[in-house]
Formats: structure tokens, C-alpha cells, sequence
């Protein structure tokens, strides 16, 4: 094309638009490569490009592709400054909200993550996932009365398909309130759903212990081991509770197990359980909040 046009104009690209079109398919390559490099997990490398890629040309995708790597970097304040020109292109989009309060979350910074959450529900009031992060920001600064309300919006607004997550979050959040009676109802309609599931099933057993009901919160806990041979609050909590109950034999077992399974997971490369735990947030941060699609 730019060949054709030089040959019928019969006069050369000015240097501005040689640079201009140099710039652009610089631009191109960058951003090529540094997805390329961010599939294959090549994360610094993957950086380098996408900053570059803006030196050249503003570009949204970039900030997105950019904040995706940081995160699994664990550069969660570089990550929430892209997320924050994102917002600030499109601050009516309650999905790059949502992003920022998930790396909000990450960061343990629920002053943030209120803020974003406030702005999401203000724009979305119905919406489920704003409602639920609106109930995280609050629990971390320990408004449990207000994050009850919020979860049950989250829920009620999620009718249609059970939002287990805010469910299980709830049931958490009463138990710890001192409310065990209306936390085991929540951990029962998750359990007629998901009975196999260890979050659940350690929810039933703690109501049930917090109820004095002994012999059932055992046999719940036999069931969280059942479900994840590997629990350590499973083995943890079972061998508190047999201990309370005189069952020292029982209690001993489960406390060597526990042992076994803390010495296992402590001999775990530090390098290895932060990329594990940083792509599991990243997972979860993500996960059907992207505004672009991508």
C-alpha cells in the first residue's frame, strides 16, 4: 500500500509519516509479543513490552494486559494504578471496578476497596458481584451487621442460579457473629447442593460445635477429611474437638497427621507457593469481570 502510493504520487513520505508509521508498527510488535509473552508466562519480559507499547501509544488493551501481569507479579499497587486509568477512561464501567476492588482485596486495603464498591453499587445496584465485593470490603473492617445486609442483596438479586460464595460467606460471617442457628441454615442449603464440598462441610461442623452438638460436628469433620484428605483445619479442628471429648488416642492421631501435612506444605519452595498463590488470585480476580473481553 505504501509502496503503491509512492509510486503513483511520485514523491517520497514526508519523515513524519515515515515516523508515525514507524511508531505504529513498533507499536504492533510490542503488544504482539508482550501477549505472546504473557501466555508462555514470561512475565518481566511481558512487562518490558506492554511499557514500551505505551511510550508509543495510549492504548486501554495495553493497561489491561499490563495489569494482568503485574498481578501475577504480586505488583498489586502497580496493577490497581492501571486498573485506575482504565476506570478513569471508562468510569462507567462497574467491571473494572469490580477488578479494582478484587486487587483492593488482594492488597488488604478495604478503605480502596469500600470506595470502588460504593461506586459499583451506585451504578449497578443490582448487581451481584458488587453487592458481594461491597460485603468483603465490609468484613475487613469489620462491619459484619452491614456485610449480613449486602450478601442477602447479593443473594436475592442472584435468584435465578445459587451464589454459593455468598451463601457460604454469609454463614461464615453469622457463625462468627455469634448467630450458629441461622449459619447452619446456610451451610445446610449449600450441603443439599454441594455436600461434597470442604468449605461447607467445615462451616456445618463448626456450627454444630459452637451448638455443643459434639457427636455431630465429629462426624462432619470425618466428613472434611472424607472430602480433602489433605484438610489441615480438617485434622486441626478434629483433634481440638476430640481432645475437648476425652478422646485422646483420636486426638493424638489427627495432631501427627497435621504435623505431617504442615511439615509437607512448609517444604514447598517459597518461589513455587507465591507463583501458586498469586495465580489462584489472579484466577479469581479475573474471573467473569473483564471488560474487555480479553
Amino acid at each position: 500500500m505504501n509502496f503503491l502510493k509512492k509510486l503513483f504520487s511520485g514523491a517520497p513520505e514526508s519523515p513524519e509519516e515515515e515516523n508515525k508509521e514507524q511508531k505504529a508498527h513498533d507499536f504492533d510488535v510490542l503488544k504482539y509479543d508482550g501477549v505472546a509473552a504473557l501466555k508462555q508466562h514470561n512475565l518481566d519480559y511481558a512487562v518490558k513490552c506492554f511499557m514500551h507499547a505505551l511510550e508509543l501509544q495510549e492504548d486501554a488493551e495495553i493497561h489491561d494486559y499490563l495489569a494482568q501481569t503485574l498481578i501475577q507479579l504480586n505488583c498489586l499497587h502497580e496493577a490497581y494504578e492501571q486498573l485506575m486509568f482504565l476506570h478513569r477512561t471508562e468510569p462507567d464501567n462497574v467491571r473494572i471496578l469490580l477488578r479494582m476492588a478484587d486487587v483492593a482485596y488482594m492488597m488488604e486495603d478495604y478503605d480502596a476497596m469500600t470506595e470502588v464498591c460504593e461506586k459499583a453499587t451506585q451504578l449497578d445496584g443490582d448487581n451481584a458481584m458488587a453487592n458481594f465485593a461491597y460485603a468483603r470490603a465490609r468484613i475487613g473492617k469489620e462491619d459484619f451487621v452491614n456485610s449480613i445486609v449486602l450478601l442477602g442483596k447479593a443473594i436475592a438479586v442472584s435468584s435465578e442460579n445459587l451464589f454459593y460464595d455468598a451463601y457460604l460467606l454469609r454463614g461464615q460471617t453469622l457463625l462468627k457473629m455469634g448467630d450458629a442457628v441461622t449459619a447452619e441454615g446456610d451451610a445446610d442449603l449449600l450441603l443439599d447442593n454441594i455436600p461434597d464440598n470442604e468449605d461447607v462441610l467445615l462451616l456445618k461442623a463448626r456450627c454444630r460445635e459452637a451448638l455443643d452438638d459434639h457427636d455431630s460436628a465429629l462426624e462432619t469433620y470425618d466428613c472434611v477429611i472424607d472430602a480433602n484428605p489433605f484438610s489441615i483445619d480438617g485434622f486441626k479442628e478434629r483433634a481440638a474437638l476430640r481432645r475437648a471429648i476425652g478422646d485422646e488416642q483420636g486426638a493424638a492421631e489427627d495432631e501427627a497427621a497435621l504435623q505431617e501435612l504442615t511439615q509437607e506444605k512448609q517444604a514447598e519452595t517459597e518461589a513455587g507457593m507465591k507463583e501458586g498463590d498469586i495465580q489462584e488470585q489472579t484466577e479469581r480476580a479475573y474471573k467473569e469481570i473483564n471488560p474487555f473481553g480479553i
